[in-house]
């Protein structure tokens, strides 16, 4: 049992030698990647080394139980109880994760159907993920934003950042990443005279920020076109033309970028989106190819399911692909979303338990 775990204690052993040697830290981006990968195996061996002690002590408490000794017979059963929670620990870490769960994320929010109504749901979740990302320390930065007439957002891209290396499942996209979908909110507009409920949307999409290693883009394949920025209603901010739209031509993947004031610094961020995109669509493929029994039922990226309702009459939150219903939709909106996002990670936990377990039977 766990015969595995050997081979990723002796890979732990490696890396942290790799990571003693100061020459490793000229290497910004080999360092970063030494120290994910520290952080993924440090749990997993340290709960391996622990069932392995129990299991020991487990084995010779028996053996001594069995010379007619009622004490040891008593610990054996302790032992073997204790052995058992942590054989269950362990077998939780060792499910297959999501090789994107260590990585930053972008996160863009665009207006649907609502029209200024939805735009200023639009801005009320980008407060809401800026403020969740404070709540848990993390970086923040808007790198475009398309504003609305009444101070919403009709297109808004949030790069969110873990500062040093989170621990496995603590990092942006781990936590982030099953916010993709349409975000349904029930209330009255500001818009509304009579006081009436509606009904509008707004999609999310959340996207692992691609490092250069991960994405490399041929710049043949780029469609480069610049023009004049605009903001509400078409208002003029400046007299260049520094906004930069870059299309991928073999994918067909657009992207504008106008927060900047220089054509250059629209350019870096255009291609920071773009390289999170490509990546996203080959990890998307790559899940396509694989069976229906190791998809995970908590989807991620699909901004055409609808995955939760704000309904602000009932102070209510719920969320359609868990059952997770609550009444604190202002404490949500202010940032707590640990316990819906707990609800969409141990579903996802449970149907990777269940995928594993049939690939295994």
């Amino acid at each position: 049992m766990f015969d595995s775990c050997e081979d990723l204690a002796r890979e732990l052993d490696e890396v942290e030698t790799e990571l003693a040697d100061p020459s490793i830290h000229a290497d910004q981006a080999a360092a970063r990647k030494l120290g994910r990968r520290y952080a993924q195996l440090r749990p997993v061996v340290a709960a391996y080394r622990e069932w392995r002690a129990l299991h020991e002590d487990h084995l010779a408490a028996v053996e001594l139980s069995e010379l007619g000794d009622d004490a040891f017979s008593d610990e054996a059963a302790s032992l073997e109880e204790r052995e058992e929670r942590a054989a269950e620990r362990l077998r939780e870490l060792l499910i297959p994760r999501d090789p994107m769960d260590d990585k930053d994320v972008i996160v863009e929010v665009k207006a649907g159907e609502g029209g200024e109504e939805s735009a200023l749901f639009a801005g009320d979740l980008l407060r809401m993920y800026l403020r969740y990302a404070e709540r848990r320390g993390w970086a923040t930065e808007v790198i475009d934003a398309v504003e609305s007439d009444l101070g919403g957002y009709k297109d808004v891209s949030l790069a969110v950042k873990a500062k040093g290396v989170p621990e496995p499942g603590d990092a942006p996209f781990a936590r982030l990443k099953f916010e993709g979908g349409v975000h349904r909110v029930q209330r009255v507009p500001v818009t509304e005279s009579q006081g009436r409920i509606h009904t509008s949307a707004a999609g999310v999409l959340v996207l692992p920020e691609a490092e250069d290693v991960d994405v490399t883009i041929d710049p043949n394949d780029l469609r480069i076109d610049v023009y004049r920025s605009s903001g509400p209603g078409g208002q003029s901010v400046n007299t260049t033309d520094s906004a930069v739209r870059i299309t991928h031509v073999p994918t067909g993947v657009v992207v504008s970028c106008q927060n900047e004031k220089s054509q250059l610094q629209n350019r870096e961020q255009a291609l920071r989106i773009l390289r999170a995109r490509l990546l996203a669509i080959a990890e998307e493929q790559a899940a396509q190819e694989a069976s229906d029994a190791r998809r995970s039922q908590v989807r991620t990226v699909d901004r055409s399911e609808r995955i939760r309702t704000y309904n602000f009459p009932e102070n209510r939150i719920s969320d359609h692909r868990v059952g997770f219903k609550a009444h604190n939709l202002d404490q949500v909106l202010d940032g707590d979303l640990d316990a819906i996002v707990d609800a969409c990670t141990q579903a996802d936990r449970e149907s990777r338990l269940s995928g594993s377990s049939e690939a295994s039977a």
